[in-house]
Formats: structure tokens, sequence, C-alpha cells
């Protein structure tokens, strides 16, 4: 990874190309990122940038992250994440990262925490078919079935596709094009879907398989 940032999702919309083809975006408000801290490998044992996104109250902070900006020099601020870079002598404790660090045409992978739909039955969540609506099917349409395992293991095996929690997990996309930067008002535009609500919170990098 060679560079990264912070950013909120504002929502999808559509952009011509010069062709006149029609572009389904996402935009997000990369930026402007602080680093708050700088990692060594003499001090840490590996190189990385903390980056700092979003102003905050001190009081929606615990003492022990106050503490962490007023050591950085920093007000406080509601986001960090660390970025390890293959280069950080670039970057110093109190640099503002802005959107201006990707362009046009790259690729680059986003990370970010999918819509929560609580708790849900396996068809919903895995795909699993419904059982035929035929005469003597009984009320068990939906139902998950047979688990497996008889006797022996006597037990049912990790993983097994049952019902349960939907969705609030964090993925990562990859190799989404960055069609469009607006430098002036910290927005990019991105090729396609990128997980979360609008609102939420995401983590830019450079394709890893550019």
């Amino acid at each position: 990874m060679k560079k990264g940032i912070i950013g909120k999702k504002l929502g999808m919309t559509q952009i011509f190309d010069e062709k006149g083809n029609v572009i389904p975006v996402t935009l997000i408000e990369a930026g402007p990122c602080v680093v708050a801290q700088k990692k060594t490998v003499e001090n840490d044992g590996y190189e990385a940038i903390q980056l700092a996104y979003q102003d905050a109250k001190e009081k929606h902070l615990t003492k022990a992250e106050v503490g962490h900006f007023k050591k950085a020099g920093l007000k406080p601020m509601k986001h960090l994440k660390e970025f390890r870079l293959e280069d950080c002598s670039a970057y110093e404790a109190g640099s503002v990262v802005t959107v201006e660090t990707f362009v046009e045409g790259e690729k680059v992978d986003i990370t970010g925490i999918t819509k929560g739909r609580g708790y849900t039955g396996s068809i919903v969540r895995w795909n699993h078919h419904v059982l035929r609506m035929t005469h003597g099917t009984g009320p068990i349409h939906r139902e998950v079935g047979s688990m497996g395992p008889n006797s022996t293991p006597s037990r049912v095996y990790k993983n097994k596709k049952m019902a349960g929690q939907y969705g609030n997990e964090q993925v990562t996309i990859l190799n989404l094009t960055a069609v469009k930067i607006d430098a002036e008002k910290n927005l990019i535009a991105v090729k396609g879907a990128v997980p979360g609500s609008r609102g939420g919170i995401v983590f830019i990098r450079d394709s890893v398989k550019a």
C-alpha cells in the first residue's frame, strides 16, 4: 500500500464520459485527514501512519483518546485509522492528507461496514431455496432442514449456513476505479457500489492488484 485516506459515503449518482456513456458512481467525501501519529521501525517495529478524520467534542472521547491527540498537538477528532504504507518518509505528525493524493483513473480498494439487516432466516441470508408449495409439504416451506450429521459426530459442523445476523460486517471491495476527483470539495467519485449506508465511514487505499 502506498497511500490511504478516510472518507464518508455520500450516496450514488451517475456521470457521463466523453462518449456519452452513463457511469454509475458512488460519491465519497474523502478527507482532509490529519496524521495523528507516525510509527517507525525503531519505536514500533513497523512503519505506518495513523490518520484522524472529522472534528469531535472532547466530551465524546475517552481520556486515552483525548491524551493521544493532545500529545500530537491536535484537536480531538472522531475517527482514527492506521495505514501501513511502503514508504512513510513523506509524512509527519500534523501533516494533512487530502483527496489529491489520488488521481483520476486510478484503481482503489474501499473498506466499509455493510448495512445491518437484523436477524434473518437462511433464505434471505444465504439464498437457500424454498420448499415446493405443494400439498403435504406442511408449514415448513422456509425452514433450514436437516443439519447433516447423525449420531456420529452428534453435533452440527462449524460454519453451517443457518439463520442469524445478516449484514453489519466489514467488507472490502477491490479494484474500483476513481472516475473523478474534485479537490475543492474533497470529493472522489468511484465507479460502482461501495459497502455501507449514506453517511457511513469508509477507508480508501490504492489497489493492491493494480
